[in-house]
């Protein structure tokens, strides 16, 4: 029987290449000049210290020019609200979203069975399987997903026939 997944992951390696690259570019920009601005990742975050507003919406902006330069979907990222750090400085948390929460595949599933294809979907942890008798069914169900307008970025993996 047919299958594929449903999966969102993002990946780490190609997060650390475009934060390299963030950095130096910081590091040689004029407006960035003798100021403490800085981006660090630990685990599934990123940490952005900055000394103002302006500089904290400049950091983001080039934070999401260089994801998408290394490929790396921008909207795995999710905005905390900035807070005041250590000395006059602004610090903002950005988690990076890796997985499929059960919110967000127990909709995908509603849509799929209101779809009247014929398929099954099971959650199986933090990705989605869909399996069905026809390849065309299979290949709807994923314009019909891609057609849900969902935030988080999603891979169509492991396609079988």
């Amino acid at each position: 029987m047919p299958s594929f997944d449903i999966v969102s992951k993002t990946d780490l390696a190609e997060v650390d290449n475009a934060l390299a690259g963030m950095r130096r570019e910081i590091g040689q920009r004029f407006d960035f000049k003798d100021s403490k601005c800085s981006i660090e990742r630990t685990e599934g975050a990123l940490t952005m210290i900055a000394d103002d507003d302006l500089k904290l919406r400049q950091m983001q902006d080039l934070l999401k020019v260089y994801f998408t330069r290394r490929k790396v979907d921008p909207a795995c990222l999710d905005f905390k609200d900035p807070e005041k750090a250590a000395g006059n400085t602004i610090r903002q948390v950005i988690a990076i979203k890796q997985g499929i929460d059960r919110d967000l595949a127990r909709e995908i599933v509603t849509a799929l069975k209101g779809s009247k294809l014929k398929l099954q979907a099971a959650i199986q942890g933090d990705e989605l399987r869909v399996s069905g008798k026809k390849r065309d069914e299979l290949q709807s169900a994923i314009q019909l997903v891609r057609g849900l307008k969902i935030a988080q970025p999603l891979q169509y993996v492991n396609f079988r026939d």
